[in-house]
């Protein structure tokens, strides 16, 4: 009956690993060189633009491949009233694009575009923006962007990534404890492991039921939609949590077939590493480091950064543990103690290394410090640094019990420290010691080591927290980049100018907005729209723009401007001449009201 249970116990372990083969190749193949994190580039038409004629479809671009839905792109009348005529749909098949057809007949006014898609690296982005038929209108639909995930299933779904990152350290640092440090003794820190392996099954669960709706922006209630469910599991980050799950209950196979006997330790060991990577994997292919630059890279650093940070904060964990379960009858040798340090050391090395190099990845520039992910990281770099001053206390305390002569034990503290002196329990060659002052001394010392590392402990709690914001926020070189990509892709459609005016009579104050389109030498297109001192738009019996450049002797050169019932516009201006013009507009509010003012506008070849 035993070797039966064993065989079925082999058997759906190979296919718990044929299921991972499959699929953690399908994660690797989807990585793909992007911008990670995706901004809106631009728009046809354009934001604040003004036409004459109603478009036939709606466009928009964005810094890298996003996943479209049916709700990706919404246009909303100036009542607010929807006037797509179809699904979103790629421009020339060009996967950074959606595009949506409108209906026709649209009347003159604003136009809404609400906008809401999916990075490369499975967030989700939403915005909207504005263009007007005819003329602007006064009344328009609401034009604040919706969040792009609902509160309550962003709030839910990052609990169950903070859960899910510290779960992956206590099952793969207290694993590691028990195996390199203290072999003989795996009983101690049985639970610890059982809590890790218990918080990431349930958190990854939790995550691959989320995830749907946090997809699709639909509601918590979206966990129950089986249609939801059935988009999770054929996408990028529904397959990485289906991996993950299969890991997991791989692990749980392995040890309900109980502890093996030498030969087959060794294959577990083995086993051991192999399913550590393969679950770092599961988060390195799914989010950050699987877009970008030097993706083979990131991914490979992404998997050593979270076994590194497993190593430490679940091996202290094992190691707070212990210090609390050890015993005069089962005092913690020195060698276990030596090990451990050893193996903190190298876990601080691995982190600093990869963490340097991802923080050049994730921002890139001293300028990206402003952005909201460079702020995080400033954060975690200054928690890192109170870890490690933990860590020193530690030191200390463990080199003051290394002194005390009276006890032989000794522990080591997660920063690879000297040993020290464990329990008060006298040399048995000298009867009474135990009454000696110096073991009540010993307790205070081992006392201040147990709080230095859970004050380690502590700050890695944090450290975690503001490693979950981080992989939920842009990269910072990602949002300057694409702040630079917007800029230039923007420059030559359309050149956009403001110039106050006053006129010196009341209520005769406002500014004219000049748009010229493409903005470059040649043939432009004229509009330009008045607001008044209230920000409103005001209509005025006369207009007149002309552009000079004066180091070349060029103008001035009247843009002939026509009144066109709430916008003047005009098709015929000609500037010869790249560099910088002058714009003098003439506003006149009524028949005594007159006045010219000037400002200056640049022109690309």
């Amino acid at each position: 009956m035993k070797r039966q249970h064993t065989h079925h116990v082999r058997r759906m372990g190979r296919a718990l690993l044929v299921m991972a083969a499959v699929l953690v190749p399908t994660l690797l193949c989807g990585a793909t060189p992007a911008s990670a994190h995706a901004v809106l580039t631009g728009s046809d038409p354009r934001e604040g633009t003004v036409l004459k004629t109603a478009p036939k479809q709606v466009t928009v671009s964005f810094s890298e491949s996003v996943a479209l839905t049916e709700d990706s792109v919404r246009v909303l009348d100036p009542d607010s009233r929807p006037v797509t005529a179809g699904d979103p749909e790629r421009a020339q098949g060009r996967a950074d694009t959606a595009r949506v057809p409108l209906t026709d007949g649209l009347e003159q006014g604003t136009y809404t575009v609400s906008w809401r898609v999916l990075s490369e690296d499975s967030h989700a982005i939403s915005g909207a923006f504005t263009f007007s038929i005819g003329a602007p209108s006064t009344n328009r639909a609401e034009t604040a962007a919706e969040p792009a995930v609902d509160p309550t299933v962003d709030v839910l779904y990052g609990i169950g990534r903070y859960v899910a990152y510290g779960g992956l350290a206590l099952l793969i640092g207290v694993a590691v404890f028990a195996l390199v440090c203290r072999p003989g003794s795996p009983r101690k820190v049985h639970g610890p492991f059982l809590a890790g392996w218990w918080a990431l099954t349930l958190s990854t669960t939790a995550l691959l039921l989320l995830r749907g709706p946090y997809a699709s922006g639909d509601g918590a209630a979206g966990v129950f939609d089986p249609q939801l469910l059935r988009d999770t599991v054929v996408s990028r980050p529904g397959v990485a949590l289906m991996v993950r799950l299969a890991l997991l209950l791989l692990i749980a196979l392995l040890l309900k077939h109980g502890r093996p006997e030498a030969p087959a330790a060794r294959r577990t060991v083995t086993a051991g590493i192999t399913l550590a990577l393969a679950l770092a994997a599961t988060w390195a292919a799914a989010e950050h480091a699987s877009t970008g630059i030097q993706v083979p890279v990131a991914m490979a650093s992404a998997v050593l950064h979270l076994l590194a940070m497993s190593v430490w904060l679940g091996g202290l964990a094992a190691l707070l543990v212990t210090l609390y379960r050890t015993s005069a009858d089962d005092p913690l040798r020195p060698d276990v103690v030596a090990r451990f340090s050893r193996l903190a050391l190298g876990a601080v090395g691995v982190l600093a290394t990869t963490g340097v190099y991802q923080s050049w990845r994730g921002i890139g520039s001293w300028d990206a410090f402003t952005t909201p992910y460079g702020r995080a990281l400033a954060l975690k770099t200054g928690a890192v640094i109170l870890m490690l001053t933990a860590a020193s206390y530690s030191r200390k305390w463990t080199a003051r019990l290394s002194h005390t002569p009276r006890e032989r034990p000794v522990l080591v503290n997660a920063g690879g420290g000297a040993p020290g002196p464990l329990t008060d329990r006298p040399p048995k060659d000298e009867p009474g010691a135990g009454a000696d002052p110096a073991g009540s001394g010993s307790e205070r010392q081992r006392q201040g080591l147990r709080r230095s590392v859970l004050a380690e402990i502590v700050v890695g709690v944090v450290v975690l927290a503001v490693t979950t914001v981080l992989t939920g926020s842009q990269p910072g070189r990602a949002a300057t980049e694409a702040a630079k990509t917007s800029a230039v892709s923007g420059q030559p459609d359309v050149n956009l100018t403001v110039v106050p005016f006053d006129t010196g009579a009341p209520a005769a104050r406002g500014r004219v907005q000049i748009t010229l389109e493409p903005g470059r030498v040649g043939r432009n297109v004229v509009e330009a729209v008045v607001f008044g001192a209230d920000g409103g738009l005001i209509a005025i019996p006369e207009l007149r723009l002309t552009f000079t450049q004066s180091e070349n002797r060029v103008g001035p050169l009247d843009a002939e401007l026509v009144d066109q019932s709430g916008y003047w516009g005009s098709d015929t201006l000609d500037l010869p001449l790249a560099g910088t013009w002058t714009v003098r507009a003439t506003v006149r509010v009524s028949d005594i009201d007159q006045v010219t003012v000037s400002g200056t506008v640049e022109i690309t070849p």
